[in-house]
This record gives structure tokens, sequence and C-alpha cells, in this order.
């Protein structure tokens, strides 16, 4: 690697932190209470001792990130939304350094031309993605998901191609660790057969191919035995959003498959959490990119593009077959690498083309205006067009959290009253929504509760006690 290389890379690190640690505080506002229940297990965890490998409230959660989590709670010291956020923001990150080294090895596995323009190209684009950088800055363990999927593949890459055990080694790891991280992960390490092919007829080949599967379930048992223990986790909740469980699932079927293929250009997930709602998933430019990249992938046919359409279909399968909020950009994450990838490929296509027509001070010109324009996307997209815009507080509860403050803000020894009038799933005797004070406040344990004088009362309790509770310190979750 030159050094214009290596001060490239930096840069490609330096766009994608900013764009996920800047200003983390404050954006996103508030906390989902999807993201407040991770840090309330954790917590009960630190305080009991009941670190698991899978937390099975909320509809099931692989412990991995959740512990995470808890760690840096535990260093932190205080039970503020960033904390929670701040591994994803580290995932983020590096999932973009990933893609370079992976479009690197992958393009020289392919020989395709420079595969550093390509490995940079795909690389910057991601990391000022709008809908990475969401996902970056939200306390969901799906970040993961895409993380360690590039990094297995790349050392999967890199240990076949050279022959190096202890790559293959770090590959199994990565892909059992992925495990760890969504359930729409498990099919994915499967893209590891586009490669065999390319390496099988090489000496040490059995070694490698072995030794990444063999790792890989070793990394695996603990999960793999509390599923065998507890097989109804296993699937989580993915029978009641079914497609196959609609009334009509053909025809859902086929709505879902083009409205997910329409994402990328055309309408992007509607939900205010996951996106600017309504808009595609790809800043405009990009999205063109992606499209020659994808087409140029079904004409030239090499291992490069044999990996990324793999690579998307897979993705592509548990999204569809789901029936809930398509198109559904969270449950779309692990596409993302394989997207930027694509885009990568097509960049350099139509900087061929115009290499015919401009100059080459003209055509710097161009490339250094294109990246610029990416960033100055990524950048006001997120902290402008979607982090200020008013319906984002709401998707985050950031009056839940404003709630948790005030109650922070006054004697223990007063009682303090939460009436949970907004619906959601039972947890523990009092709905979901709830989870976002007790995280706030750190009253998720009933111990707790008493200690600091905080009582939480469901619609029905709230409608018993409503006389009484007149003149009491009364918040109200709706």
């Amino acid at each position: 690697m030159t050094r214009k290389e290596f001060y490239a890379v930096v840069l490609i690190f330096l766009v994608a932190a900013f764009l996920r640690f800047h200003n983390l505080r404050q954006f996103p506002p508030g906390l989902y209470p999807d993201e407040a229940m991770n840090g309330n297990n954790v917590i009960e965890a630190q305080k009991t001792g009941g670190w698991k490998v899978f937390y099975p409230e909320n509809n099931g959660r692989e412990g991995l990130f959740l512990n995470l989590q808890g760690l840096l709670l535990q260093y932190a010291g205080q039970n503020e939304p960033w904390v929670l956020r701040f591994p994803s923001a580290v995932f983020g990150t590096l999932s973009v350094i990933g893609l370079f080294f992976l479009l690197y090895e992958l393009a020289l596995l392919a020989r395709l031309r420079d595969p550093f323009a390509i490995a940079f190209a795909g690389a910057f684009m991601m990391a000022a993605s709008l809908w990475h950088v969401i996902f970056s800055r939200i306390g969901f363990r799906a970040i993961m998901a895409p993380f360690f999927l590039t990094w297995g593949v790349y050392f999967a890459i890199l240990a076949f191609r050279k022959m190096w055990f202890r790559a293959a080694v770090f590959s199994g790891i990565a892909f059992g660790l992925g495990m760890y991280s969504y359930i729409a992960y498990r099919l994915m390490p499967a893209l590891v057969l586009v490669l065999l092919p390319s390496f099988w007829k090489r000496r040490g080949f059995w070694h490698i191919a072995v030794a990444v599967p063999v790792t890989a379930v070793i990394v695996v048992l603990p999960l793999g035995f509390y599923f065998f223990q507890h097989p109804a986790d296993f699937l989580g909740r993915t029978s009641p959003v079914s497609v196959f469980s609609s009334e009509r699932p053909l025809y859902d079927l086929g709505k879902n498959i083009l409205l997910t293929l329409g994402m990328f250009n055309v309408r992007g997930d509607s939900n205010w959490r996951h996106n600017i709602a309504g808009a595609p998933q790809l800043f405009f430019p990009v999205g063109i990119l992606f499209l020659a990249g994808f087409f140029l992938a079904l004409r030239r046919r090499s291992v490069f593009d044999w990996l990324f359409v793999s690579w998307l279909l897979l993705a592509f399968l548990p999204v569809v077959i789901s029936n809930e909020g398509i198109p559904h950009a969270l449950r779309s994450i692990l596409m993302i690498p394989a997207v930027f990838g694509l885009a990568g490929a097509g960049a350099c296509l139509v900087y061929e083309w115009l290499e015919k027509h401009f100059e080459a001070g003209q055509l710097r010109i161009l490339v250094a205006v294109f990246l610029i324009l990416v960033f100055v996307n990524g950048y006001y997209s997120y902290f402008y067009a979607w982090g200020r815009n008013q319906n984002v507080p709401g998707a985050f509860a950031a009056d839940y959290v404003a709630i948790g403050r005030k109650i922070n803000a006054l004697p223990r020894s007063e009682p303090k009253y939460i009436a949970v009038l907004a619906g959601g799933a039972d947890v523990r005797g009092v709905p979901m929504p709830a989870q976002t004070v007790m995280f706030i406040t750190d009253s998720f344990l009933p111990s707790d509760q008493r200690l600091k004088n905080i009582h939480y009362l469901t619609r029905d309790q709230y409608e018993s006690r409503k006389a009484e509770l007149s003149g009491e310190n009364l918040f109200f979750i709706k």
C-alpha cells in the first residue's frame, strides 16, 4: 500500500468515525424502549450475576451485544442513552473498514482493474450512508451482523488465497460470533461456498476449508446449547410475522419483493426511527452506481460478482418473507455491505467511461466533487434532515427520557408514581414503554423501585387509585 493509499484509508476511517460518534449524546434524541430493555436486562445481570447467552424477554435477543453494553455501563457508571449506543458506533465504524479490506482482497482475487479504487469507492460511500449511520447510532444488536459477516468473509478469502491457517481461525470466530447478532444472519455464512471453486485445487485447501466451520461451531456452542434446551427461542417472533401466516401469502410475497427492490432508489422505510420516512435508502448518485454495479455483475460473473449477488439474495430472503413494515431498513441491514460493494464496482465502471471523455485533471476534480457531495449529503441527511425532524423525538420516546430525568431530580423520600397508559408487550407486569423510564431512573428491579420510592401503575391500577393520587408526583407514559 502506497502512502497515498494509506492516507485514503485513514480518510475513510475518519469519515466513518465522525459520522458515527459525533454528538452521540444528542443524536438520536430519546431512548426507544427496545434499547432501554437491553440496558435494564444487563443492569439486572450486573446486580444478580446472571449474565446470559440469550435474553428471552422482548421476543428474545442474543446476549453478546447486550453483555457488551453491560460492560460499558459498568465502566461509564451512568444510565445514559449514549452509553447503550456507543458499541453500535464502534461496530459500525469497523464494518466500514472491514468492507474496504474485503473489497480489496476480493477484487484482487477476481483480477479486476484497480482493486484499491473499488475498495475506496465502496467503503467511502458506506461510511457516509445515512442507512448505515442511523443504525450505527442506535443500541440495536443488528449492527453486529454486517460487521461479523464482512470480517468473516474477508478472513476467509485471506485464508484461502494465502493458505493462512490463522486467518481461517479468525474467519471462523467472526462467522461464529455473527450467530450471536441477529436472526437474519443465520443463513449468511453459506457465502463461503461461493469462494470454494476458486481455491479447491490448491494445496492445503482442506486444512482451511475444515478450520473455518470447525472454529465457527466451537464459538456457537454456548448459544447452540441454549437453543437445544429452549427450542422455542430459536425462531423468536419469525413465525407470527411471516408472510406465510397471512391470508394471501403469494400475493403478499410478491408485493414484498417489489417493495424491497424499490427501497434502494424509489421508496425506502417509512419508519422515522430507521430512515427519513419514505426516502430511498441510497443517495441518488450512489443508487445509480449500485444499479450499474449490479448489472455489471450479472454480465461479468467474476467471483467478486458471484459473491455480492449471492450476498444480496441471501440477505433478501428474511426481509421479503416477513409481513411487517416493508420495506424494512433494519431487517435489510445485512444487504448494506453488498450494496456498497456493488456500488464501488459501479463507480469504477463509470470512472472508466469518464476517462474516455475527460482529461486527468478534470477527472480528479469530478472525483473530489463527488466525494464531497457524498459526505455532505450524509452529514446533512443525518444531523439536519433526519436528526432535527419533529417526528424523530417521538420515534425514540424522547418524552419518556424527560420523565425519567424529572424523577431523578426529585428526592428519594418522595413517592413517585408513573401511570403507564401506553400499550405494549407485558414485561413483568408493566407495559413495554415503561422500560425507558426504568433505565433512566435505574428502577427496573423491584428492590430499586422500593429504594427510590418509584411506583409503576398499569392503566387499571391507575384508574382504581386515581382519586388518592391527586397531589402526588404523578407522571404519565402515553
